[in-house]
């Protein structure tokens, strides 16, 4: 019988006997173990039918498109053709495949997944920055993606999953002994974009907060009083950003955030500052667009960690999608991860795996020299990568110096081709994948030079953030102008403080 016919059996059995179509369900059977130890690890399942239609089982943890589990799950589903991806964070290799079930049967497929590696052995460990899913699901989350951090946001604008409950004994949670979750992170999203705030030692109640007032500042500065407290502007594109960095408040910024997801972007700056679309067309144009931003901060002598997150539970990422991988070597605890986040001893990715160097040091690394000498620096790098990567790009002052091909780098042994700095400046490492329908990529944070003991601000990038100031706040428009004024004060005072950026620029 063929496959057509054999469905439409089915189906017609389905309409005239529904007791004899419950007795045609099958079950499958899934052991995810690692193809080296043979230990089964917990993963991430997508199942799809074969209409398209997600498979979600009854009692494990779902978000949109797929569901985790701790290594082995029973799954029944009627009689059809399926095919699966199986992932466990990028460390691993997605395993593909499929099946086909009969009517009544019974299957069991044992799937091997492969590391790629490991990159706690080496001393980095993966956070995610932003995450919406229900906290008891979190540990096996953590588990399933290989996430080492997980700071869980259970109170944003007017929601407060602890409303009416007594909040726990303890905030921050150890689990399966090694990896590290927070249930108090907060978020303050609004018409000036949003905030993160990590680590906190409480909540703060914004509830009361609308579109436009109070301003983001009448929270941010309190919240910066509380000891521990890490402060993540959530996208670069965000109207706000400016007078964020001005405030000198904030600890780091997603550079790879929500809108890049598993299988598509987000083409749009949602409430932002909005991307010139000539310049940044297409798919990748969003994700160019963000890091143009973040270059541009940087030209202007600010130093702050990229960061990254993937919204799951609001946005349809797998937790730890985007993730960020903070180098604490041998002494991994919450708080040494947070403190060498905001160093930047980081790597941002949602795809390439990269382990960089630059003279031996990791990223956040500031390089002196007395002025009138010249510093030349060597990138080492190792990677690993299941997107193709057709360059390595080595980013400085906010312009890409050099392209080398993958096979090029394989050919000089993981070195990258000598930076030579006679000015104060930055450089990064970029890698970009092909893919064609999402912006996959990884970047390492920024490495700083200064030479003479001045760090390059650059007049351009300066000015682009006053224009960017006076732009915002023609865009603040309060009915009551006691609320107007109290809103417009912070970007007035954060104004005078890029201008005053300005006065002390010492590049273009």
């Amino acid at each position: 019988m063929s496959g057509k016919r054999w469905m439409c059996w089915v189906l017609l059995v389905a309409l005239l006997c529904p007791e004899l179509a419950v007795a045609q369900i099958g079950v499958i059977d899934f052991q995810i173990v690692d193809s080296e130890s043979k230990e089964q690890v917990p993963a991430r399942i997508h199942l799809w039918d074969s209409k398209g239609k997600v498979i979600r089982p009854p009692a494990l943890p779902f978000w949109h498109d797929h569901f985790v589990c701790n290594g082995k799950v029973r799954l029944r589903v009627p009689p059809g053709d399926y095919r699966f991806e199986i992932e466990r964070g990028p460390e691993y290799r997605i395993h593909y495949g499929n099946f086909r079930m009969l009517p009544g049967a019974r299957e069991a497929k044992v799937i091997p997944l492969k590391r790629i590696l490991d990159m706690s052995e080496k001393g980095w460990y993966a956070g995610d920055l932003h995450i919406h899913r229900p906290v008891k699901d979190v540990p096996l989350l953590m588990q399933a993606e290989d996430l080492y951090v997980a700071p869980v946001i259970t109170w944003w604008n007017k929601q407060n999953l602890w409303s009416g409950l007594d909040l726990p004994d303890e905030s921050l949670q150890l689990v399966d002994g090694k990896r590290w979750m927070h249930v108090l992170s907060g978020e303050d999203e609004r018409d000036g974009g949003a905030l993160l705030y990590h680590n906190m030692p409480e909540i703060l109640d914004i509830t009361a907060a609308e579109k436009t007032f109070p301003s983001s500042m009448e929270y941010l500065i309190p919240i910066r009083r509380m000891p521990g407290v890490h402060v993540d502007i959530e996208k670069p594109f965000w109207w706000d950003t400016p007078l964020w960095i001005a405030s000198g408040m904030v600890d780091s910024i997603g550079l790879l955030n929500n809108h890049m997801q598993r299988s598509k972007v987000l083409p749009n700056e949602a409430w932002g500052k909005p991307r010139d679309a000539r310049r940044f067309p297409g798919v990748h144009g969003n994700g160019k667009w963000s890091q143009e931003i973040y270059y541009q901060i940087l030209n202007t002598g600010h130093r702050i960690a990229p960061s990254a997150g993937s919204a799951s539970g609001v946005l349809d990422n797998p937790v730890g999608y985007n993730r960020v991988y903070v180098h604490c070597g041998d002494d991994f605890n919450w708080n040494s991860w947070w403190k060498n986040l905001k160093a930047g001893k980081v790597v941002v990715t949602n795809g390439p795996i990269m382990r960089p160097l630059v003279n031996g040091q990791l990223p956040g690394h500031v390089f002196e020299a007395p002025a009138g000498e010249t510093l030349s620096l060597q990138p080492t790098l190792n990677l690993a990568i299941q997107d193709k990567v057709e360059y390595l790009e080595i980013v400085r002052d906010g312009l890409v110096i050099e392209n080398v091909p993958l096979d090029e780098y394989a050919k000089m042994g993981g070195r990258l081709p000598k930076v030579e700095f006679k000015e104060s400046g930055w450089m990064l490492i970029r890698a970009v994948t092909n893919n064609p329908k999402t912006y996959r990529l990884a970047s390492s944070g920024p490495y700083y030079v200064e030479i003479g003991g001045a760090r390059r601000i650059s007049k351009a990038s300066t000015q682009f953030f006053i224009d960017w100031l006076k732009e915002r706040q023609q865009k603040v428009m309060l009915e009551d102008p006691t609320q107007q004024q109290a809103v417009l004060r912070y970007y007035v005072g954060a104004q005078k403080y890029w201008e005053a950026v300005l006065e002390a620029a010492n590049a273009d």
